[in-house]
């Protein structure tokens, strides 16, 4: 099964349109929305007449937009915001001293996704991936109900061998509390690398998700093209909804 999910939904008016766009045209299949953004009450609104599966696109690494955001938690957002954008290793870095802060954002973004729609999230992913962040990890601070977006898959002789032990590990242990694709894969390296064809191979016998946004000129083309359209007539294609409880593989 082969799972098109289109991050940064609300995140501003641009993002919503081209993912309402390409999911009227059945060019995706699920969405991830960001919370106290600019147009996240928009976004939101628009899923009622559209229909599509709507998860939660944590962000930790990028400031609140909306005017409505509380200041106590526009501050210890911004704490977090300011320590995993420090360094490309702070992802890796527990900070004990913002497990506070984590915590508290985290859940206000839950919390908002649930005013705002009316219901949990089908699924988590995170903003430049932060939700496997190892303040995230450590503190088990995703909900053990969802699913949750797996480490980027590569093909043999991609990344050292440090690696991938170390997302093998990442994905092992999100495994234990929640649902997984088989493979994750970003449409944009796909496409640069050209890497589609192996994609759409594993889907037939894999769930893989791949992920896309469509505010970007260049992905949006290609999944409003009648070359993607063809490839995916050829694959079942669904949602996080219909992913087994298993253990992860890739």
């Amino acid at each position: 099964m082969l799972i098109v999910n289109a991050d940064d939904f609300g995140r501003s008016s641009a993002d919503t349109d081209a993912v309402v766009a390409c999911y009227a045209a059945r060019r995706i299949s699920s969405t991830t929305a960001m919370v106290f953004m600019t147009d996240s009450v928009r976004a939101a609104a628009a899923t009622t007449h559209c229909g599509i599966d709507v998860g939660l696109h944590l962000n930790l690494s990028e400031r609140f937009t909306a005017p409505y955001v509380d200041g106590r938690l526009q501050h210890m957002h911004q704490r977090v915001v300011g320590f995993l954008s420090s360094s490309k290793y702070a992802i890796l870095i527990y900070n004990p001293l913002l497990r506070r802060e984590f915590s508290a954002v985290i859940q206000a973004q839950m919390d908002e996704f649930v005013r705002l729609y009316g219901r949990a999230p089908v699924h988590v992913d995170g903003h430049h991936h932060h939700h496997l962040c190892a303040n995230v990890l450590v503190d088990k601070l995703l909900p053990s109900v969802n699913a949750v977006r797996r480490s980027f898959s590569f093909w043999p002789g991609e990344k050292s061998v440090l690696n991938r032990l170390y997302r093998k590990g990442v994905d092992q242990a999100l495994a234990r509390n929640h649902r997984l694709a088989d493979y994750f894969f970003s449409l944009e390296q796909c496409l640069q690398y050209g890497r589609l064809p192996r994609v759409f191979a594993l889907a037939k016998t894999s769930v893989v998700e791949v992920m896309t946004h469509p505010a970007n000129r260049h992905e949006y083309d290609y999944l409003m093209s009648d070359v993607f359209r063809r490839q995916i007539a050829q694959v079942s294609v669904g949602t996080y909804a219909g992913v087994a409880f298993e253990p992860a593989r890739g």
